[in-house]
């Protein structure tokens, strides 16, 4: 347990920052200037949530932050296809769009789009409350339990409903059209994750097929 703690601690302050000096380098290097100011307020924003995601799970779940850490599944999921790995340079192209001035997306447009990208990483982060056995990767832990109560009782998925909000609206965010274009293959890749975790989910995690006709829609209500 006191190994754990402090795996957790370290955790909490060193991999939050390697991600934001990442998220740093992917935005201002390709626009070639610091001057990027749609970045610094998107970068800005993320880094403070993330960093306060970090401490308040650090200080009443450790366990929860050692989970998220994790990347090699447990069980055999299918990959998506390669080509949408295409999304990723969504993540690039802003820079890029920025330094040859293709894109000229209004002000009140870039406002609105921040303010829906915070607002769906803060609903991720109450989603995670919601549900200590969120993770990335597909797995079922021996102890986990459905989750049938707040968002759940909505839509089955709703920390990848958070994503998609903010993947989409990353780029418009960022003051980038062109981003956009690779940023909507966000969604065949949720749906492909969606399907191949319902299948382990179905199979590993007991009540969870009872869940699923009791909650019909995965991700969008009234919708799929």
């Amino acid at each position: 347990m006191e190994n754990n703690i402090n795996k957790s601690g370290y955790k909490t302050y060193v991999v939050p920052i390697i991600l934001m000096i990442i998220m740093w380098i992917i935005l201002f290097i390709p626009a070639g200037t610091i001057k990027f100011w749609e970045a610094w307020i998107l970068w800005s924003g993320f880094s403070l949530i993330t960093l306060f995601i970090n401490i308040y799970f650090a200080k009443r779940n450790p366990e929860f932050l050692l989970r998220r850490t994790k990347v090699k599944e447990k069980q055999t999921s299918r990959k998506a296809p390669a080509l949408l790995k295409l999304y990723y340079l969504g993540f690039i192209l802003p820079g890029i769009d920025f330094r040859f001035h293709w894109s000229n997306v209004p002000m009140w447009l870039i406002i609105v789009s921040n303010t829906i990208v915070f607002g769906a990483y803060i609903f991720i982060f109450f989603v995670f409350k919601e549900n200590m056995y969120a993770s990335t990767i597909i797995q079922v832990e021996n102890e986990q339990h459905v989750i049938t109560t707040g968002h759940y009782s909505i839509v089955r998925h709703p920390m990848y409903l958070g994503m998609v909000l903010m993947s989409l609206f990353i780029s418009l965010a960022l003051g980038s059209y062109f981003s956009l274009i690779f940023m909507v293959f966000i969604i065949p890749i949720i749906i492909y994750r969606i399907k191949n975790e319902e299948e382990i989910l179905i199979k590993n995690l007991k009540g969870y097929k009872e869940y699923c006709l009791k909650i019909p829609y995965r991700l969008i209500p009234l919708i799929w």
